[in-house]
């Protein structure tokens, strides 16, 4: 393996050391072999949500030229299938990954089946907060009655952060500040929120995007309880376990959040790529696409976070 190790960051306890390496892009992992399933995040690690990283295209087609079977795991809000067409748009050959599996997926396969208890507590009336620029969020199928009143809602649905859903199907475009007013009214009548995609932030052409997380965040400093579908959660991780049919051992994500890929791999007790570019970039010190990030810069990041990477690298590259 190209690289160096890194032995600084100290685990939970300080007496011990948790050392990860730092390596410049994937290929002696990937032709080691020593991971059969490769769990990729999609956002900052394989594209900026408009055009796909240098070198990511290609980097896929080897790793799995390599034997790796591929799942994309993301926090977006969007369903599994949405995903794999973006991915398509965006130059990616669909056929190089087994699936996908979004946040916004579970959160429609839970709301559908209601098979769990707390998920079958819900109720059927919810203010719903999604997109507007990037498309509302379709919650056809799932038997949901939409309110923009608080008063009549059993549940809160963040699936987005510019707008409110209305019962007609249509989106009214409203500030964060406007929809924090109503999760202080949403709280104060201390109903549940489901939140879709649990990132606080997205890279998106290389600026950054607010997403629903934030709402979840501000949700429960106001006492509401929240149901977080996604990372760094075990449910996403389990799921693509079970989709590839392998365990933890045999397993890494790539992701390029801490608190979201790294810390939901450490959870889940798997190994894990930390991808610097992303929306670390700027904490890092990073001003340019491959600049390598200082191990000490890392380090300090990764105890910050409480979440420990096993390789650490640039970019999704070979």
């Amino acid at each position: 393996m190209i690289g160096r190790i890194c032995s600084s960051i100290p685990s939970t306890n300080p007496s011990e050391l948790k050392p990860f390496q730092t390596i410049n892009g994937l290929q002696h992992l990937a032709e080691a072999r020593r991971f059969k399933a490769w769990f990729l995040d999609q956002f900052g690690v394989l594209h900026d949500g408009k055009q796909p990283y240098p070198g990511a295209i290609t980097t896929l087609e080897k790793l799995a030229n390599c034997g790796a079977k591929t799942v994309v795991i993301s926090n977006s809000s969007r369903r599994a299938s949405t995903t794999i067409e973006k991915l398509s748009s965006l130059g990616f050959n669909p056929s190089l990954f087994l699936g996908a599996i979004t946040s916004g997926e579970l959160t429609h396969q839970y709301l559908l089946r209601r098979d769990d208890p707390w998920f079958a507590g819900l109720g059927s009336s919810c203010i719903h907060m999604t997109w507007s620029d990037r498309g509302a969020i379709s919650l056809e199928g799932l038997g949901l009655q939409v309110v923009d009143n608080v008063e009549y809602a059993e549940f809160v649905l963040a699936h987005g952060t510019e707008a409110l859903g209305l019962s007609s199907g249509d989106a009214l475009p409203m500030t964060l500040e406007e929809l924090n007013k109503i999760l202080e009214q949403c709280a104060a009548k201390k109903i549940p929120m489901v939140v879709a995609n649990p990132d606080f932030v997205t890279v998106e052409a290389r600026a950054l995007r607010v997403m629903p997380g934030t709402l979840a965040a501000t949700y429960e400093k106001l006492g509401g309880e929240v149901k977080w579908m996604g990372k760094p959660g075990e449910i996403i991780y389990k799921s693509a376990m079970a989709m590839v049919g392998m365990e933890a051992a045999d397993c890494i994500a790539v992701g390029d959040s801490l608190h979201h890929d790294i810390r939901g791999a450490n959870l889940a007790g798997i190994s894990s790529a930390f991808v610097t570019g992303g929306i670390h970039a700027t904490e890092l010190g990073l001003s340019k696409f491959g600049e390598t990030a200082a191990d000490s810069s890392v380090h300090s990041l990764a105890s910050k976070y409480e979440a420990y990477p096993t390789y650490v690298l640039p970019s999704f590259t070979w």
